[in-house]
């Protein structure tokens, strides 16, 4: 195994070009305060990725996902990731409602992109691209280059949810550098978004287990059958 996260792991394969990310059961909260283990969260995320790379991979966006070996592992091209995630907002919601003062829900002109840095022991902080250029996480069109795709991203997935009548309301995008490449990474999950139900606002998301609203397997599982990838 070459990295344990809050709900995967990564273990080297025989090809030093390829790793196997592996989907958990396990979800936190508030930086790992909270956790518990979710029976079939990991088959369920698994699922919802495989199900989203290929859409955004439709957009042209290139990615880090090879194949899916199992219904919870990916082979994927080994990355480094940047140590700058994307977050792209559609309405405010979580921190950025907190940090402005602005009502949860309130919709955004147009998307609103944001960059923190990747790291628990400085719970994420937010950051602005001269920063990140002058503490190295990033050079400048790597930026450049995250926030357009993100854009990007954001765009065919929240077509997508739509046409499942869901709202994208916000979600964070994560980068790997590849052989002078840089491929979207990670996952696409509702750990790392959040969706909303477009006719009745119920979210459909990790929130459910942040704010104890409900059975985060049953909400998963319903998400999963209603995009029609059970």
């Amino acid at each position: 195994m070459l990295y344990q996260g809050k709900s995967k792991q990564v273990f080297e394969t025989d090809d030093p070009r390829r790793v196997v990310l592996r989907f958990t059961d396990r979800a936190t909260a508030f930086n790992g305060v909270k956790e518990a283990q979710i029976g079939d969260k990991g088959r369920i995320n698994c699922a919802i990725t495989t199900r989203l790379f290929a859409e955004v991979a439709a957009r042209g966006v290139q990615h880090h996902v090879v194949d899916q070996l199992s219904a919870t592992e990916l082979l994927c091209e080994r990355v480094e990731i940047v140590p700058v995630e994307v977050v792209v907002r559609s309405r405010a919601a979580g921190s950025f409602s907190k940090r402005y003062a602005v009502a949860e829900g309130t919709r955004l002109d147009q998307p609103l992109v944001e960059l923190f840095v990747k790291s628990d022991a400085l719970n994420d902080p937010l950051i602005n691209d001269d920063a990140a250029v002058a503490l190295g996480l990033a050079r400048r069109w790597e930026l450049a280059f995250l926030k357009e795709t993100s854009l990007v991203v954001h765009q065919a997935l929240a077509a997508f949810w739509a046409g499942h009548g869901i709202e994208l309301v916000d979600a964070k995008y994560e980068y790997g550098r590849a052989e002078g490449r840089l491929l979207l990474a990670d996952e696409l999950t509702p750990d790392g978004a959040r969706l909303w139900d477009a006719k009745t606002g119920e979210k459909l998301d990790k929130d459910v287990f942040r704010r104890d609203l409900g059975d985060l397997g049953d909400t998963y599982r319903a998400l999963l059958a209603r995009i029609g990838a059970a």
